[in-house]
């Protein structure tokens, strides 16, 4: 039995709220998915016209958790200027996205009572910071996709995942189906609630920045399960934790 109690323990410093510390414009999507529930085929055709913030939810997920272990907003302070913003989107960025930092090696942001906040004034500087596009694409964890994922392997995520949620280190995870990348794509957890059948998950995922996603675990098929959405018809995929050490 997997228990649930959500950010309770201090290892990774404050707890992660989706309000306060989350993007809150999307990375966009290249394809528009049409998903017929009667043969299970799906189809797509290219946006119109091209989406100019795409290919980057692993940026995202990555530098939501940068700030959330290495800044602290100060909405008391004058706000300061672009250029000063710049560097200091830069500065945090440039941060182990693995572990926080001390309290006193926070990088203070005046002005702003947290990251959804500071978009609202500098979303293009926060896009042309955080990264760019091949950073989801050349990530030092895609090697453990193409390796054998298990059902024993799951059910030890899925403890693993709410463990870390308990101690306050929002896992980062890495949902795929492989070799077939019917879904490829990256999201940051937040909250854990133990189910009769297993965990429900809160997630923030960056091609959905209005609300949270719910991700399930069930623990008599040892699967974790999506429920359908622009680009996804629902059902089984597999979760990896990334951005967890050195090796992933």
């Amino acid at each position: 039995m997997i228990s649930a109690k959500t950010n309770r323990g201090k290892a990774g410093g404050r707890p992660f709220e989706f309000e306060r510390d989350t993007f809150a414009f999307a990375n966009e999507l290249l394809w528009e998915y049409q998903f017929n529930p009667a043969t299970g085929k799906t189809t797509f055709r290219r946006r119109e016209p091209k989406p100019d913030y795409a290919h980057r939810c692993f940026v995202l997920v990555r530098a939501a958790r940068q700030f959330l272990y290495h800044a602290r907003f100060d909405a008391g302070q004058p706000v300061p200027s672009e250029e000063t913003c710049r560097h200091l989107i830069r500065e945090v960025v440039s941060r182990n996205p693995r572990m926080p930092c001390l309290e006193q090696r926070q990088i203070v942001i005046p002005g702003y009572a947290g990251l959804r906040e500071f978009r609202r004034a500098h979303e293009k500087l926060l896009k042309a910071e955080c990264g760019s596009a091949w950073r989801s694409y050349f990530l030092r964890s895609h090697w453990r996709m193409v390796f054998p994922i298990t059902r024993g392997h799951q059910t030890r995520t899925a403890a693993q995942l709410v463990t870390a949620l308990e101690q306050n280190i929002s896992p980062i995870i890495h949902l795929v189906k492989f070799p077939s990348l019917t879904i490829n794509h990256g999201m940051v957890l937040f909250n854990a609630v133990a189910t009769r059948n297993g965990v429900d998950f809160s997630a923030y995922d960056p091609n959905n920045p209005l609300q949270p996603v719910n991700l399930t675990f069930d623990r008599a098929t040892a699967t974790f399960s999506l429920p359908p959405n622009r680009y996804w018809p629902g059902g089984e995929l597999n979760v990896i934790e990334i951005f967890r050490n050195w090796l992933i």
